[in-house]
């Protein structure tokens, strides 16, 4: 009887071990690619059994969670200066591609219709054009029926890495915008309503007739939402799809030496979609065990998730530049 309770006892002890053997990661941050985390994550754990829990705070959460050591991994939109990095004793390294679209609830206004001046975009969300049927909206729209009803901005009301990449943007093609509010995760806006990551702000759009926001376009496809025809670099209209983002995508320049640092908005080409931005991993420097866990899964979303990025609208990274973040894993976490 006691033989037959121990092996009880060890068949239960070895059940109990495989159910626990499986690696569970935390993470939190950017809300930008937060879509396909979530799906990378799900495919991971049917696959792997391994859990990946992701929290999409926005990327100042993020950065301050990993800083404090609150979880795994955080995430960004901004990437973080080399001084940053060394500072909080951190690694980082680009996941995906993904681009801000300008939505609007513009009753009337199909999508891929209004076309709205990089300029005129910075100066409605300055405060200095405050109405749909402004001259310098009509200007370029004069085959559109323009209502006369005052515009609603709608922006972030946490700390975001898409509010950095797209004040960026705006502080490139506005002098008056440069000047008065400038590049910054976090704005003194001039008007408008808030909303807590980019699921906020959709959902802001969304419920606000003649509002007019920016948003990742994982979450403009998602919610059928129109957006605006932005300008290149060089000014030529250009619309908000997968060709254009890859365009621009094209043109980044990362080096493993400064941590793959870039900012991707304004790029060259009559092709390339102005507002495009990776989004960034963020590691502890300490703690190989669990970074190694981390970097699997972001291994296996790089060697199986680039369908599950292209159907949500992401751009996936280019071979080689997947090859050079290995090797920064393998000079870096040991």
């Amino acid at each position: 009887m006691l033989k037959k309770l121990a092996l009880v006892a060890l068949v239960a002890s070895a059940a109990v071990t495989s159910v626990f053997a499986a690696d569970k990661i935390n993470g939190a941050g950017a809300t930008f690619p937060a879509p396909l985390y979530y799906d990378w994550a799900f495919n991971y754990k049917n696959e792997t059994k391994n859990s990946v829990n992701y929290q999409s705070i926005g990327s100042g959460g993020g950065i301050k969670q990993i800083s404090k050591r609150v979880v795994d991994f955080g995430a960004t939109d901004e990437a973080l200066s080399t001084p940053a990095l060394a500072k909080d004793n951190l690694y980082q390294f680009p996941a995906v591609i993904g681009s801000i679209v300008v939505a609007f609830n513009l009753p009337g206004i199909p999508d891929e219709k209004l076309k709205l001046k990089n300029s005129v975009v910075a100066d409605i969300f300055a405060g200095k054009i405050t109405s749909w049927n402004d001259p310098a909206i009509v200007e370029d729209n004069k085959d559109l029926n323009l209502p006369n009803k005052p515009i609603t901005t709608v922006h972030r009301s946490d700390g975001s890495g898409t509010t950095f990449n797209f004040t960026y943007f705006l502080s490139k093609v506005s002098k008056n915008w440069a000047d008065s509010y400038g590049s910054s995760k976090s704005i003194d806006w001039a008007n408008g309503i808030g909303g807590k990551g980019n699921e906020g702000v959709t959902n802001m759009i969304k419920q606000t007739p003649y509002s007019v926001g920016y948003i990742e376009s994982a979450y403009k496809e998602k919610n059928n939402l129109s957006a605006a025809v932005l300008q290149t670099q060089s000014g030529k209209w250009v619309t908000a799809t997968e060709e254009n983002f890859k365009a621009a995508a094209k043109y980044a320049a990362w080096t493993k030496e400064q941590h793959f640092f870039s900012v991707l908005a304004l790029q060259p080409g009559d092709t390339s979609y102005p507002i495009v931005a990776a989004t960034y991993i963020v590691l502890p420097r300490e703690g190989a065990a669990t970074n190694k866990k981390v970097t699997a899964f972001f291994d296996y979303a790089f060697k199986n998730g680039d369908e599950a990025a292209k159907k949500l609208g992401y751009i996936p990274l280019p071979e080689d530049t997947k090859k050079m973040i290995r090797e920064y894993w393998a000079a870096n976490i040991k």
